[in-house]
């Protein structure tokens, strides 16, 4: 899949699902795999074999969410493949589904709030990322989306809080420190170089 050999790369993941019914990793790079060859239709304009394919990756990743409900990629992969067929409200209602019937984590409300936002609802993806901060006050994953909104929305000092409460979570996280940096909030990190033998 990665070199762009799709027939063959299905072929094999047609195998391991005939060996290995409802792997949920399989089924989701089936999934993948289908989403792909769609793009590649796309490309070629034939738009009608793209929609067969994304009928197709739907079915797998529908298959790998009745397996394990909480997968992440494969939730994700859905909202993909719904959106390229241009079925935007089935996707919304398909992280909506995600949030009250997988969830309720921050993963999922950050999930929602990013479907929120890509259809302009500002108010309900703020609402959503506000949850997934409330949700798990220790994930540094909330604030980091909160402050990455945010910083889209042109709020910037309130970004600046939620990019420091997730400091705060993970100081060790380099891009949240980096952002900081970035607006005078903590110190640029020199980078350390070897000493000369």
């Amino acid at each position: 899949m990665i070199r762009g050999d799709y027939g063959p790369a299905r072929t094999f993941l047609v195998e391991c699902e005939r060996r290995r019914p409802r792997e949920v990793e399989n089924l989701h790079d089936l999934g993948a795999c289908s989403v792909l060859v769609a793009r590649e239709k796309f490309e070629q304009m034939n738009h009608a074999a793209a929609q067969r394919e994304l009928d197709r990756a739907i079915e797998y990743y529908t298959s790998a969410i009745d397996a394990v409900p909480g997968h992440q990629a494969s939730l994700e992969g859905k909202n993909r493949a719904l959106e390229l067929k241009g079925q935007f409200d089935e996707a919304l209602q398909h992280a909506e589904w995600t949030v009250a019937f997988v969830g309720p984590s921050a993963k999922q409300y950050i999930f929602l709030a990013r479907e929120l936002e890509e259809r302009g609802d500002k108010d309900g993806a703020l609402l959503r990322y506000r949850q997934a901060v409330a949700m798990e006050p220790n994930n540094k994953e909330g604030p980091v989306a909160l402050a990455q909104f945010l910083m889209r929305e042109h709020s910037e000092p309130v970004a600046i809080h939620f990019l420091q409460e997730a400091y705060r979570i993970d100081p060790k996280d380099e891009w949240v420190a980096e952002q900081l940096a970035n607006r005078g909030v903590l110190p640029r990190v020199p980078v350390q170089t070897a000493a000369a033998p």
